[in-house]
């Protein structure tokens, strides 16, 4: 009889709202046991991490437990160096989206997975999600050029405008959230992504001067496909129109949904899709369209936690079944490096070739 595989062990390095939830996934899942945590400072812990300590330096985690997988979730700016030491000392590594602040950062990290013969999988959430992978592969068979619509503004006070600051000392909202949905557009067009145009407003004083709140990108495919992306934190963001996810070809559009009454700053909301509408461009011959609007229910779909549980269990999956993560790799360099050059193209007022 064969014997039972030991867990994997892991240190967690950074415990806001994502590394909490990713701890608690590795809590739950028998194929991990998590050797520590890691915060640089102590902040309360939902059900069964109660117990454990929170130690101050990622270094001397990964020195001290020699574990066999780093998740990091702090701050941006950190991802790239934490992930290659973590790499470097042996361990598969998850890291939160974006992978970098820099495309060489990214690329630099990506090339330690390699060397190291590690896996790497990046916090993109959307991959594991029922609606999201049902909505990209009813645009694919719609087949392109595609018009992308696409935007997560969120009206935040008290503590999560306060996060949002603290996001804002290193990466703008078009990057943070931007990633995704261009990680979204990439998965549905196989074209290539060849300029970006992005534009940028400060709406408080309470950011830093070179730094903006609001941010709207536009980007050009070599097929002909186009999007946009926009994303807006703070307490002066409308809720109107907050959530647009929408995509257009010749043969008719996907779009999902949002229920009524739903607010920018609920977390769930930001996955959640409640419905996807099909529309069929199709007419007949007297020029009316042959079939109404689909409408497709996604009630029981996973909520925040269960996410996050599911991204940890494709992590142990690539681990244990030796997955070929090359495509979700590059992918993620290709989105970040669009939403870099939306920004570089905010601060110099001038339109990047990719």
């Amino acid at each position: 009889m064969s014997q039972p595989l030991k867990p994997l062990r892991v240190v967690v390095a950074g415990l806001g709202n994502m590394g909490r939830s990713h701890a608690l996934a590795y809590f739950e899942n028998p194929g991990f046991e998590i050797a520590a945590l890691v915060n640089r400072s102590d902040v309360p812990l939902p059900g069964g991490l109660a117990g454990h300590e929170i130690r101050r330096s990622f270094a001397d985690a990964l020195r001290d437990e020699k574990p066999d997988v780093a998740a990091i979730a702090t701050y941006s700016d950190s991802h790239a160096d934490y992930a290659v030491a973590a790499l470097e000392a042996g361990c598969h590594v998850f890291v939160e989206k974006p992978l970098a602040t820099t495309v060489a950062d990214a690329r630099r990290v990506v090339d330690a997975a390699k060397a190291n013969g590690r896996k790497l999988v990046v916090g993109y959430i959307l991959r594991h999600h029922p609606s999201w992978m049902r909505l990209i592969a009813e645009a694919r068979k719609l087949g392109g050029p595609y018009v992308f619509r696409m935007n997560l503004n969120q009206q935040s006070s008290g503590k999560t405008w306060e996060t949002h600051r603290q996001l804002m000392q290193t990466t703008s909202p078009i990057v943070d959230c931007g990633v995704h949905y261009l990680d979204v557009m990439l998965q549905i067009t196989d074209a290539k992504p060849v300029e970006v145009r992005g534009m940028g407003v400060r709406l408080s004083d309470e950011i830093a001067p070179d730094m903006y709140n609001y941010g709207h990108l536009q980007v050009l495919f070599d097929d002909g496909s186009v999007g946009w992306y926009e994303a807006g934190w703070g307490p002066m963001i409308s809720e109107t129109a907050f959530f647009v996810k929408d995509v257009m070809s010749p043969k008719g559009c996907v779009s999902i949904v949002m229920a009524e009454g739903v607010k920018s700053d609920d977390i769930d909301t930001h996955t959640k899709t409640s419905t996807i509408r099909l529309h069929s461009a199709a007419t007949g011959a007297d020029g009316r369209f042959t079939k109404p609007d689909e409408l497709l229910s996604m009630a029981g779909e996973p909520g925040h936690q269960q996410l996050c549980d599911a991204e940890q269990a494709f992590l142990l999956n690539a681990i244990r079944e030796d997955i070929d993560l090359t495509r979700h790799m590059d992918d993620a360099v290709k989105s970040l490096a669009v939403c870099l050059a939306a920004d570089e193209s905010v601060r110099t007022g001038k339109t990047v070739k990719l």
